[in-house]
């Protein structure tokens, strides 16, 4: 655990003994609700969660199979329905649009709200390795099983981080735009099917950053920026950060940013996140302290592996506690509350290994 001073040490370490034993524990091997994994392994998958009427829904939209070349990048997606105590299943739902030509996506979003799921961007991978960021945005009505396209994202984005406020407003933060990133914070509103640009993100712009919302206060942290060089083309480096915003409830379009201590000074990538209203806490798991391209190779050239960290933010005391995960995972869109356990699907494990599991990381007594 990461504190500044002796004080701050042992409030923390109290706070996150506090959390462990009263209301959420590491989750074990042995956790209550086991799922199965997706029929078949994909990293950097859009994953997101829906409630309607007594059933939970569980999607995971477009990534990467286990070859992890071009030709691995696909548009295919599954649910998982869970009703009571029935087993649940994955099943297959229609191969996710595409405006353009190569139908399949990496570092796409998606948020569950009300009753349908909101996919955003990502990029396709052409044989030369060109990639183009998308502007898509589509509704997934489980319901019908059917997509609807909706207005375009002003700058097209991917490995974004997408947080939903109010159940109407979806903030887009950062991500990368075909050549470069963007420190935008683009707003897209459910309800009127309109955008609207939010205050700038406060931190250098990044992709494969995560991050988490409860009530009105986002916090993100880490991803990757741009390194300028004098004599070489530019390159990628780690960006050790975090940044709470708080959104204003007058008008949602503006946002408080301030900087925020670090849990740990170490920078992970493409980890897992989200906020936990009930706890009033943000969660981010694994994700790998050496950013990597697709294939899980490092900007370094040398193979990234996953971390299984996990740090939590109060939000009410604004402060951090730092465990463990029994698993390493890497390569995620999202963290999913299931039932009140926290689950990743799918990702990279060790050496780089494309995985289906659906691995639960906290869970509460």
């Amino acid at each position: 655990m990461y504190t500044t001073n002796s004080y701050k040490f042992l409030c923390g370490f109290l706070a996150f003994f506090s959390l462990l034993s009263s209301t959420t524990t590491l989750a074990s091997d042995n956790a209550k609700a086991k799922l199965p994994p997706l029929p078949q392994a994909s990293a950097n998958n859009a994953v997101a969660t829906l409630n309607i009427d007594d059933t939970q829904f569980v999607f995971s939209f477009m990534g990467l199979f286990d070859g992890k070349t071009h030709h691995d990048v696909h548009n295919k997606a599954w649910q998982l329905k869970i009703e009571n105590d029935e087993p649940a299943t994955w099943q297959a739902i229609p191969d996710v649009p595409s405006s353009l030509s190569l139908k399949g996506r990496l570092a796409s979003v998606a948020v569950g709200v009300n009753d349908s799921v909101y996919l955003f961007g990502g990029y396709t991978v052409a044989s030369d390795h060109s990639e183009i960021s998308t502007p898509d945005v589509y509704k997934y009505n489980p319901i019908t099983a059917t997509y609807s396209a909706l207005s375009s994202m002003p700058v097209p984005v991917d490995d974004a981080v997408a947080l939903v406020y109010q159940s109407r407003f979806i903030y887009l933060i950062s991500g990368w735009h075909n050549d470069g990133n963007v420190n935008l914070v683009q707003i897209y509103d459910t309800k009127q099917n309109t955008w609207q640009q939010g205050s700038p993100f406060l931190g250098k712009p990044v992709f494969g950053h995560a991050g988490g919302i409860v009530d009105n206060v986002m916090v993100v942290c880490d991803g990757v920026s741009i390194v300028p060089h004098k004599n070489k083309r530019r390159s990628f480096g780690a960006e050790t950060a975090c940044f709470r915003g708080k959104i204003n409830k007058e008008t949602p379009s503006k946002i408080d940013w301030r900087v925020i201590e670090h849990p740990t000074k170490k920078s992970r990538y493409r980890m897992a996140s989200a906020g936990d209203n009930d706890r009033k806490l943000i969660h981010f798991v694994g994700g790998s302290t050496n950013p990597y391209n697709y294939n899980g190779i490092g900007y370094d050239g040398k193979p990234a592996e996953p971390d299984n960290a996990i740090w939590s933010y109060d939000i009410t005391n604004n402060s951090w506690s730092v465990g463990h995960s029994k698993n390493s995972t890497m390569d995620h869109r999202g963290l999913l509350n299931i039932k009140g356990t926290w689950y990743t699907v799918g990702g990279m494990k060790e050496n780089q290994t494309v995985t289906g599991a659906t691995v639960p990381h906290i869970t509460p007594n």
